[in-house]
């Protein structure tokens, strides 16, 4: 069980601190830390949590991340719906804090987007469901392939954390504009809950890409680079 918690946990984390951070603090209201703040934010919380709780669970935090080990080779099969749960229950319970938090401003009317993904209207710069699309497989499949190239047995040691929480820290960099950057399928489920309405039935895409692309990294690592 102590796996399972440090998963909720780390994912709690992950997701209090990356989308908190776009709620409230992204835009407040001159001196906002902005895109390159939140996605700062999220790599913070995976690095923190990844030294704090990685060497009991192997911080996964990510279904998405989960899949991809999995078809890496460095994750057993029998774990993945655990582990996935766990992580789910810890995101959906940094969304409710979120939501109490926000609600309790004065003035609160309506959360917005409460910091979901989507695509088309509900893209931050309007990008097709297409680009969503190939922007979350490509950014998934890179990532898989900094997780296990980082925490293969002939990286240097100590620094993974380090390296797979500045690579997220890019991927936001990269794609907040476009999707407002899942590559979390827990992460984007827990948001589009509470945000509802088309959030939650674009919700799909944000599971099936960043999966997709989490599998190929794995299969590309296992394949090119896990052996001499």
């Amino acid at each position: 069980m102590k796996k399972y918690f440090a998963e909720l946990f780390g994912t709690f984390w992950l997701v209090f601190g990356g989308c908190g951070s776009a709620i409230f603090a992204a835009g407040f209201p001159d001196l906002g830390i902005g895109f390159v703040g939140v996605s700062l934010a999220f790599g913070l919380t995976v690095l923190t949590m990844a030294y704090a709780v990685g060497h009991i669970s192997g911080g996964h935090f990510n279904p998405a991340v989960s899949f991809g080990l999995w078809a890496g080779g460095k994750f057993s099969g029998k774990e993945l719906v655990p582990y996935i749960i766990a992580q789910l229950v810890g995101a959906m319970l940094a969304a409710t804090s979120l939501y109490l938090i926000i609600s309790g401003k004065s003035g609160f009317e309506t959360i917005g987007g409460f910091a979901a993904n989507g695509y088309g209207e509900l893209s931050p710069d309007k990008y097709s469901m297409q680009a969503a699309f190939i922007a979350e497989f490509l950014l998934t499949m890179f990532f898989l392939l900094i997780i296990l190239g980082s925490t293969n047995d002939r990286a240097p040691k100590g620094f993974a954390p380090i390296a797979i929480g500045l690579g997220l820290t890019l991927i936001h960099l990269i794609s907040i504009p476009i999707t407002n950057t899942s590559v979390n399928p827990a992460r984007s489920m827990s948001q589009a809950i509470f945000a509802g309405g088309e959030y939650l039935t674009q919700s799909w895409l944000f599971w099936v890409a960043p999966i997709a692309g989490a599998v190929v990294g794995g299969i590309i690592h296992k394949v090119l680079f896990d052996k001499e």
